[in-house]
């Protein structure tokens, strides 16, 4: 059994909310991916669905019944989701590496919790009234403001740079299985176990190759100094549909990116988090 701490007045310790905030936000995040998973399989064989990315999902969400109740609560999930990235970027509460590789990986988490912090305001803007979901006009009034700023294409270069280098990075953890050591599979059963590293190796090669065509696309922008180069999940499914055979394999793709979010959905329940 985990041990527990709990203060003296007998509330939850930080930590624990910490861990609860970090799985509920595994869990808005696996909510997106599948969202946008789904909605590409079904631009893939012309069911009615569209190539989009996250803010595309959140006005997917909102516009269902209670939709803005729902989309507040991924949001939520995210602000959850960032503030353990920022744990994890600041204390290294599971890793005692040393040296350059341990900076590396604290830089990428206070990254990532950068761009899901921006998510989570994208997020709460739609909820409020103050903004609509729009996938690549985003990505490249994003790329646009970066351009403008000094060093705008150096800055811009390193986004595609940290885009490519994520995505080998998620291929690499796929083929390799290296989730397996973060996840409870002690609690599993054996069949679950299977599917859950099946789905977890299909979900992050899918996941690795979208963000690898990212990077492409912003050092397109870099290369032209022109920021509608630039595009982000919805561009890169575009350009795969744009492909010979481009149906088949954005279809292959997108179920990849369901995976990847159902991933993330066991992450939140099975994921060994230790912000203490």
């Amino acid at each position: 059994m985990r041990n527990q701490s709990i203060s003296p007045a007998g509330q939850d310790s930080p930590a624990q909310w910490i861990e609860t905030f970090a799985r509920f936000g595994y869990a808005a995040k696996g909510v997106i991916y599948t969202i946008v998973g789904i909605l590409a399989v079904q631009a893939a064989f012309n069911w009615g669905g569209k190539t989009t990315g996250s803010t595309g999902a959140f006005q997917t969400i909102a516009n269902q019944p209670f939709g803005k109740i729902l989309l507040f609560l991924v949001g939520v999930g995210l602000v959850g989701y960032v503030l353990w990235r920022f744990v994890e970027a600041i204390f290294d509460p599971e890793h005692d590496e040393s040296g350059a590789k341990n900076i590396g990986r604290r830089l990428t988490y206070a990254i990532s919790g950068i761009i899901y912090g921006a998510l989570a305001f994208s997020a709460f803007r739609i909820v409020f009234g103050g903004g609509s979901g729009s996938g690549s006009g985003g990505s490249s009034g994003q790329a646009s403001t970066i351009l403008s700023q000094p060093f705008g294409r150096w800055l811009l270069g390193l986004v595609a740079a940290g885009a490519a280098a994520y995505g080998f990075y998620c291929i690499y953890r796929g083929v390799k299985t290296k989730f397996r050591k973060k996840l409870k599979l002690s609690e599993m059963s054996q069949t679950e176990e299977t599917w859950a590293i099946r789905i977890g190796r299909f979900g992050l090669i899918s996941k690795g190759i979208v963000s690898v065509i990212v990077g492409y696309f912003f050092a397109q922008a870099v290369r032209s100094a022109d920021a509608s180069q630039a595009r982000t999940t919805g561009g890169a499914l575009q350009a795969i549909q744009q492909q010979p055979f481009g149906a088949v394999l954005m279809g292959i793709i997108a179920v990849g990116l369901v995976a990847y979010g159902i991933h993330m959905l066991v992450q939140a329940r099975y994921r060994r988090i230790s912000p203490s």
